[in-house]
């Protein structure tokens, strides 16, 4: 039995719009130098300037403890400036989860397996509670290509979709590097299909953020033959995975 949360409750939230449903789950690392540290900024009521005030629903500890900061029936402040398949400003419609890791600025590393087993547990539970479609499981990083990083590149999205949360592209080849005509534009239009923010003056912004994700041994907002032949798999993953009973690829 996965054990229940501990409590560490943050004055960061309010009401859900009326009408709004909950269906989309978005995964973070915190980008903070410790845990405490992440806590304290979550919870903070009166952060100095400019920093805004942030909370989020759930915080997983490199060894998967768990903290429950805002109840998952109230809006915590986590997204912010934010897109997802026609959507925009996501707080009102997702459950947020922080993942301790230092993150990019500090020294960016894996997670270990103790703290993906909690996330996988407590992403189950919260799919179990709410009618979420694996396509609405995602990373900072995809609705908000342009400011983060977040989950990265060595977050393993590959085994929470093994475990029926979000999807992957299984057996698809992604090591192809060259470069066919007109490969940007068409990576722009399946970005936009699958659900992404696309910069039209700016596709490898959004192109990049696919990359952490679903190639994360090549990113560099490149629209080669590898990455073309993933963003096709992902794209008809998301087709089906937009019903909340679909499954994982």
């Amino acid at each position: 039995m996965t054990p229940a949360p501990r409590e560490c409750p943050s004055p960061n939230h309010d009401e859900r719009p009326p009408g709004t449903p909950v269906d989309m789950l978005v995964l973070h690392y915190t980008g903070m130098k410790t845990a405490r540290a992440a806590l304290d900024r979550l919870c903070d009521p009166e952060p100095p300037a400019p920093l805004p005030r942030v909370s989020c629903h759930y915080l997983v500890e490199e060894d998967g403890l768990v903290w429950r900061l805002v109840p998952e029936e109230r809006r915590a402040w986590h997204a912010g400036v934010s897109f997802w398949r026609g959507n925009q400003t996501l707080n009102g419609r997702s459950i947020g989860i922080e993942i301790v890791n230092p993150g990019h600025e500090w020294g960016y590393r894996e997670f270990p397996a103790l703290q993906m087993a909690a996330v996988a547990d407590l992403c189950l539970d919260i799919l179990g509670r709410h009618p979420i479609p694996a396509v609405n499981v995602v990373g900072h990083s995809d609705i908000a290509p342009d400011r983060k990083q977040d989950p990265g590149e060595l977050f393993d999205w590959e085994g929470l979709a093994a475990n029926g949360i979000g999807f992957w592209p299984v057996g698809v080849d992604g090591s192809g590097g060259d470069r066919p005509d007109g490969g940007m534009a068409r990576a722009a239009a399946l970005l936009s299909r699958i659900g992404y923010p696309v910069d039209p003056a700016r596709p490898a912004v959004a192109l990049r953020a696919f990359q952490r994700r679903f190639r994360p041994e090549r990113v560099d907002g490149e629209a080669d033959s590898g990455t073309l032949a993933r963003l096709d798999a992902v794209a008809a993953l998301a087709d089906a995975g937009a019903r909340p009973d679909s499954l994982a690829g």
